[in-house]
């Protein structure tokens, strides 16, 4: 159980400028930029090899105005990707992290290029819901594997040092706030204390704030017990949005393999067992896992053609699911409707509906809009999915550099959170969540977190 204790003795095993609990993409970042700045800093992370929920997603970061939009002739703007996050968030959002993510993706995409070699990329053949253009950043493979696992080597070869197998229990605080180190547990069982100038940083919480999400599937990291969130109640921290979290409305079931929203972008819909649409898949995949979630079943089949599919390849995790068995093919409507055992009559009409209204630009009984090049062409394809929980986007309170608030709006003063420990920019609800707002945030909040904590160190 997580806990903070404001009296204690002082002493400590280890002492370091900078101590950062987590080495997913946020706390990766921050130490890059924090040693960059020249302060000893040392990363501690519940698993044996870094991976958090970074490693669960497509790897995918939102950044506007970058050299590689620019080279394709993508005209964008921070102004426009502020204006893109507000309107998603419902105006919601902190204006002054909501502009300093806009602003800073840029930046942080190409310092991750330039110093450390991430071979990043423009998604540039299908847009995401809420953009304005195409500004998702992606390495090769697609994967946020490969992100974490490259970020990880630009932290070894930048001499930062990780302690793998160590979860932070208590915090030690002054009355003030001001953190003065954590005791950790090793894999051994042996606990530790750490002392430091600066500090950055489950079933029951999700029930108690989202409570739409309790029975779904999560498919986030295990290590996200809300550690955070306990913490910062102990310490007066403000706590916002906690109702907000990122959802995905199409994870191939029983096989647990992500399918990538393009393909409801590129023309794909989604039917429930009865054979029938049931909403505007195009909304966002965040909120299309409660809309998944109460189809009889809890699931719905994901329909498609093979040029959708050959756009989807360049995802791996679609591959994956084309090698574990998880997509069917069929060569009429009639003949994939056998294989879902869905009833045929129904979803051809359905399917039918849709071709039409892509033929005339036309708009569906839910609103959403199709057009011509996204016919599709036997053989058709299909795929089970359900709906599920990947991560909240609700947490502490922070500034426009991570620095974590108090309920008064005050500042703590040697507390910084980032990633999953804080408040995202998707407002109150998983309806706020712009593509890649988890990454986005993470990433960028993670390196003016690092780089503020330098300053005071």
């Amino acid at each position: 159980m997580s806990t903070v204790t404001i009296s204690f003795d002082g002493n400590f095993e280890v002492e370091v400028p900078l101590l950062i609990v987590g080495a997913g993409a946020a706390g990766l970042c921050a130490a890059l930029a924090a040693t960059e700045a020249g302060i000893e800093v040392l990363v501690i992370e519940r698993d044996a090899v870094p991976a958090g929920s970074t490693a669960l997603s497509a790897g995918l970061i939102p950044a506007a105005a970058t050299r590689l939009q620019r080279d394709k002739g993508i005209v964008d703007s921070p102004q426009l990707f502020a204006a893109d996050i507000q309107r998603k968030a419902k105006g919601e959002a902190d204006a002054a992290v909501v502009d300093a993510v806009a602003h800073g993706a840029g930046v942080l995409v190409e310092w991750l290029m330039d110093r450390y070699g991430l071979p990043f990329e423009v998604v540039d053949n299908f847009n995401y819901p809420g953009h304005s253009v195409m500004r998702m950043h992606g390495l090769p493979t697609r994967t946020g594997s490969e992100l974490i696992d490259r970020l990880r080597h630009a932290a070894e070869t930048s001499d930062i040092t990780i302690l793998p197998q160590r979860i932070a229990g208590r915090l030690l605080a002054e009355p003030d706030g001001r953190i003065r180190g954590v005791e950790i547990l090793r894999g051994d069982g042996r606990r530790e204390r750490i002392g430091c100038a600066a500090f950055g940083g489950n079933a029951d919480l999700v029930r108690r704030f989202i409570p739409e999400m309790g029975a779904a599937l999560y498919f986030g990291h295990p290590g996200n017990r809300g550690d955070a969130v306990m913490w910062g109640e102990a310490l007066g921290a403000k706590l916002a949005h906690l109702g907000a979290y990122q959802g995905h409305g199409s994870v191939a079931t029983p096989h647990n393999i992500l399918i990538t929203w393009a393909v409801i972008m590129q023309g794909g819909i989604q039917i429930n067992r009865d054979g029938s649409r049931f909403c505007d898949e195009t909304q966002g995949y965040s909120e299309q896992a409660a809309e998944v979630l109460r189809q009889p079943g809890a699931i719905a089949w994901r329909v498609f053609d093979g040029r959708i599919a050959a756009v989807a390849r360049q995802f791996e995790d679609f591959q994956n699911a084309e090698r574990a068995g998880a997509i069917l093919s069929g060569s009429s409507v009639e003949e994939l409707a056998g294989l879902m055992r869905v009833p045929a009559a129904t979803f051809a009409s359905e399917w039918a509906d849709v071709e039409s209204l892509k033929t005339k630009r036309g708009t569906d009984r839910f609103g959403r809009q199709f057009a011509p090049q996204q016919l599709c062409e036997a053989p058709f394809h299909a795929v089970k999915v359900t709906g599920a929980l990947f991560h909240t986007q609700g947490g502490l309170a922070i500034d426009g550099v991570g620095r974590v608030r108090r309920q008064d709006g005050t500042l703590l003063p040697n507390l910084f959170a980032v990633g999953g420990a804080a408040v995202g920019v998707s407002g109150s609800s998983a309806a706020g969540y712009l593509s890649g707002n988890g990454l986005l945030t993470a990433t960028v909040l993670g390196r003016l977190a690092g780089q503020a904590a330098a300053r005071r160190s």
